[in-house]
Protein backbone atom coordinates (compact mmCIF):
# COMPACT_ATOMS: atom_id res chain seq x y z
CA UNK A 1 0.00 0.00 0.00
CA UNK A 2 1.44 3.23 -1.27
CA UNK A 3 2.56 5.61 2.70
CA UNK A 4 0.97 8.46 2.40
CA UNK A 5 1.56 11.80 4.78
CA UNK A 6 -1.11 11.85 7.19
CA UNK A 7 -1.47 15.38 9.36
CA UNK A 8 -1.16 15.26 13.08
CA UNK A 9 -4.96 17.01 12.98
CA UNK A 10 -5.75 14.22 10.69
CA UNK A 11 -4.83 11.30 13.14
CA UNK A 12 -6.65 13.88 16.62
CA UNK A 13 -9.73 13.53 14.05
CA UNK A 14 -9.53 9.68 13.89
CA UNK A 15 -8.52 9.57 16.94
CA UNK A 16 -11.31 11.62 18.09
CA UNK A 17 -13.69 9.14 16.39
CA UNK A 18 -12.81 6.07 17.84
CA UNK A 19 -13.39 7.26 20.98
CA UNK A 20 -17.26 8.52 20.05
CA UNK A 21 -18.58 5.93 17.49
CA UNK A 22 -22.13 5.64 16.53
CA UNK A 23 -24.36 3.38 17.62
CA UNK A 24 -24.17 1.59 14.14
CA UNK A 25 -20.17 1.66 14.28
CA UNK A 26 -20.18 0.32 17.53
CA UNK A 27 -22.32 -2.59 16.45
CA UNK A 28 -20.01 -3.00 13.23
CA UNK A 29 -16.87 -2.59 15.13
CA UNK A 30 -18.36 -5.00 17.54
CA UNK A 31 -18.62 -8.05 14.71
CA UNK A 32 -15.11 -7.21 13.01
CA UNK A 33 -12.79 -6.59 16.36
CA UNK A 34 -10.15 -9.45 17.06
CA UNK A 35 -10.15 -11.13 13.72
CA UNK A 36 -14.24 -12.71 14.56
CA UNK A 37 -14.96 -12.97 10.75
CA UNK A 38 -11.25 -14.43 10.05
CA UNK A 39 -9.87 -11.06 9.20
CA UNK A 40 -7.73 -8.03 10.61
CA UNK A 41 -9.88 -4.92 10.72
CA UNK A 42 -9.10 -1.54 11.83
CA UNK A 43 -11.49 1.48 12.44
CA UNK A 44 -11.14 5.13 11.85
CA UNK A 45 -8.15 4.97 9.45
CA UNK A 46 -6.90 7.97 8.22
CA UNK A 47 -5.42 7.13 4.74
CA UNK A 48 -4.68 9.79 2.43
CA UNK A 49 -6.72 12.44 3.23
CA UNK A 50 -9.83 10.66 3.89
CA UNK A 51 -11.03 8.47 7.59
CA UNK A 52 -12.32 5.04 6.74
CA UNK A 53 -14.84 3.94 9.12
CA UNK A 54 -13.42 0.15 8.74
CA UNK A 55 -10.68 -1.40 6.78
CA UNK A 56 -9.45 -4.64 6.15
CA UNK A 57 -5.82 -4.04 4.42
CA UNK A 58 -5.16 -7.26 3.48
CA UNK A 59 -7.95 -7.60 1.14
CA UNK A 60 -8.30 -4.12 0.35
CA UNK A 61 -11.88 -3.60 1.75
CA UNK A 62 -12.90 -0.11 3.05
CA UNK A 63 -16.18 -0.84 4.73
CA UNK A 64 -18.17 2.90 5.45
CA UNK A 65 -21.40 2.78 7.81
CA UNK A 66 -23.97 5.54 6.41
CA UNK A 67 -25.89 7.33 8.64
CA UNK A 68 -29.08 9.71 7.58
CA UNK A 69 -26.10 12.27 6.96
CA UNK A 70 -25.15 10.77 3.68
CA UNK A 71 -28.94 10.84 2.70
CA UNK A 72 -28.39 14.46 1.40
CA UNK A 73 -26.75 15.43 -1.78
CA UNK A 74 -24.31 17.28 -0.55
CA UNK A 75 -22.78 13.97 1.54
CA UNK A 76 -23.74 11.94 -1.57
CA UNK A 77 -20.92 13.78 -3.59
CA UNK A 78 -18.43 13.43 -0.98
CA UNK A 79 -18.88 10.18 -0.55
CA UNK A 80 -18.64 9.46 -4.44
CA UNK A 81 -15.52 12.02 -4.58
CA UNK A 82 -13.86 9.88 -1.58
CA UNK A 83 -14.81 6.39 -3.59
CA UNK A 84 -13.49 7.94 -6.52
CA UNK A 85 -10.11 8.46 -4.96
CA UNK A 86 -9.77 5.25 -3.00
CA UNK A 87 -10.50 2.53 -6.18
CA UNK A 88 -7.44 3.74 -7.66
CA UNK A 89 -5.59 2.93 -4.37
CA UNK A 90 -6.68 -0.46 -4.64
CA UNK A 91 -9.51 -0.47 -2.12
CA UNK A 92 -13.44 -1.65 -2.66
CA UNK A 93 -15.67 0.17 -0.81
CA UNK A 94 -19.00 -1.36 1.18
CA UNK A 95 -21.52 0.87 2.08
CA UNK A 96 -23.80 0.05 4.75
CA UNK A 97 -26.82 1.83 6.06
CA UNK A 98 -26.86 2.10 9.64
CA UNK A 99 -30.46 1.65 9.87
CA UNK A 100 -29.78 -1.72 8.06
CA UNK A 101 -26.88 -2.34 10.98
CA UNK A 102 -29.10 -1.17 13.65
CA UNK A 103 -32.01 -3.62 12.09
CA UNK A 104 -29.53 -6.56 11.80
CA UNK A 105 -25.89 -6.54 12.38
CA UNK A 106 -26.33 -10.50 11.37
CA UNK A 107 -27.21 -8.76 8.07
CA UNK A 108 -24.35 -6.32 8.14
CA UNK A 109 -21.73 -9.24 8.71
CA UNK A 110 -23.10 -11.46 6.13
CA UNK A 111 -22.31 -8.81 3.85
CA UNK A 112 -19.06 -8.13 4.80
CA UNK A 113 -18.38 -11.93 5.08
CA UNK A 114 -19.62 -11.75 1.07
CA UNK A 115 -17.04 -8.99 0.15
CA UNK A 116 -14.29 -10.14 2.00
CA UNK A 117 -14.08 -13.86 0.63
CA UNK A 118 -15.84 -12.90 -3.28
CA UNK A 119 -13.16 -13.62 -5.91
CA UNK A 120 -10.81 -10.59 -6.92
CA UNK A 121 -11.43 -9.29 -10.59
CA UNK A 122 -9.59 -10.86 -12.92
CA UNK A 123 -6.48 -8.27 -13.74
CA UNK A 124 -6.61 -8.50 -17.44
Amino acid sequence: MPRFRISSEHRDFAKQQRREPTRAEEAVWQVLRAGRLGFKFKRQVPIGIYTVDFVCLEKRLVVEVDGPLHENDEQRLKDERRDLWLMPQGFEILRLPSGLVIGSVEIAAQRILEALTAPSPDPR
